[in-house]
């Protein structure tokens, strides 16, 4: 019998190209209550391709956007203060860019709690939020009085929102077209409830820096897809759209933001021909670029294994902070079990009292570190770690060290400083 060969979900194209394998791991979202921690989990291959006709890095589909996205999901992404800084931040620029008010319309796709929506109500001007997880919506309404539309957004949703309220000038997603396993439809969307001169941003993770930071552990089952402009601009040009401009962000161990509009002739900047250049200079248009980083996986995970086996073998103790998707995939992979971190804490209440699917680690509040005190914190969202390291120093009966997984392991001291051996 031939082997099952997966199909590119933005241009059609047989998958044949693996990009890392990283084993059977659980959905990385789904926790496990503490009267279930007996009970099996369903794990999943979590195998990355990517298609050597238009370079989508994607995953094969195994579980339906339901499944991840349902009325206990337990990702809030207003418990982070630096993500809120950042969202003020672009509602601000894109105000001042688009000349936005009350006479304005702004779609937010993936809106979650109203994180970044309630930055344009406190404007006064009016908004809408479309996310599929109605608890998140829920607190979008009643804690920040942003008006949200549960669903799964595509070209039907977008055709209702534009028959009720007209035309968008700004559509915003971020970190959401990862999520989409119908691509094609999604993007659609856009098109449809985008008016005549109006701008949809889309911000998301750049695989470029995934690449070359090791960043494995953002690959997780919600992750369809891990995203290039090389692969974006076909996708958007099918639809009828085209990137006009970009930023460059720090957010998520690097990151996009692609400014999008009808392709109707708009100037386009010239960061979209530089980033375009240097995507094809760093190899994203071979296959022996992304053949190399699994490689380069592997050698991280045995890096990371011998600090942890070494520091046990001393017997110091060790806990972790943080349980996002990205945490998770790396635990698993890795096989971080208990018998390595004892406990890890978490800002949001909703994950407390939980634990880690598959690793079963237990989620616990931050006041557990400097209740317990552990020698070493393992930062699991790294990408927060000067957040985290701001906050744990504030802690008068806790002076221990932190460990950065990605790009390498790295042990800094009680102040986030890198320690030299």
């Amino acid at each position: 019998m031939a082997a099952h060969s997966p199909m590119c979900r933005s241009c059609g194209a047989p998958l044949t190209a693996v990009l890392v394998d990283l084993g059977m791991t659980p959905i990385s979202n789904a926790f496990v209550r503490a009267d279930h921690a007996s009970f099996s989990e369903r794990f999943y291959p979590l195998k990355s391709f990517v298609c050597n006709c238009c370079w989508l890095v994607q995953l094969e589909d195994f579980e339906t956007p339901e499944t991840h996205f349902h009325a206990d999901y337990v990702y809030f992404s207003s418990f982070s203060d630096s993500w809120l800084a950042h969202a003020s931040s672009f509602v601000e620029k894109a105000v001042s860019r688009l000349a936005l008010g009350g006479g304005s319309r702004v779609v937010e796709v993936g809106s979650n709690d109203g994180y970044l929506l309630q930055y344009f109500v406190q404007r006064g001007i009016p908004c809408l939020g479309v996310d599929p997880a109605a608890n998140c919506a829920k607190a979008a309404w009643e804690l920040r009085r942003v008006p949200t539309e549960v669903a799964f957004f595509g070209s039907k949703v977008a055709t209702r929102l534009r028959e009720q309220g007209g035309t968008a000038d700004l559509i915003i997603a971020n970190n959401v077209l990862a999520h989409v396993p119908d691509i094609n439809d999604f993007v659609a969307g856009f098109k449809l409830l985008l008016a005549e001169q109006g701008v949809a941003v889309f911000e998301f993770p750049h695989v470029l820096e995934m690449i070359r930071s090791v960043e494995f552990d953002t690959i997780y089952h919600e992750h369809y897809s891990y995203l290039s402009l090389l692969a974006l601009e076909p996708l958007f040009a099918r639809h009828g759209l085209g990137v006009i401009d970009l930023e460059r962000l720090s957010t998520h161990g690097g990151s996009l933001r692609l400014y999008v509009a009808h392709a109707d002739g708009t100037p386009v900047a010239g960061a979209v021909r530089q980033l375009r250049q240097e995507e094809v200079e760093a190899g994203l248009d071979r296959l022996a670029t992304y053949e190399a980083f699994g490689h380069r996986v592997g050698q991280l995970k045995r890096s990371l294994l011998r600090v942890l086996i070494g520091l046990i073998e001393e017997g110091k103790s060790v806990a972790a902070y943080g349980a996002p998707a990205k945490g998770n995939t790396l635990l698993n992979y890795c096989g971080i079990g208990r018998d390595f971190i004892a406990f890890t804490v978490d800002r949001n209440v909703h994950k407390q009292g939980l634990l880690l699917p598959g690793t079963r680690i237990p989620v616990l509040a931050p006041e557990e570190i400097e209740k317990r005190r552990p020698d070493y914190v393992l930062i699991l969202p790294w990408n927060l770690r000067e957040e985290i390291v701001a906050q744990l120093n504030q802690l008068p009966q806790w002076k221990g060290q932190f460990i950065i997984p990605v790009p390498e392991p790295v042990i800094l001291d009680h102040h986030g400083n890198a320690k030299r051996d």
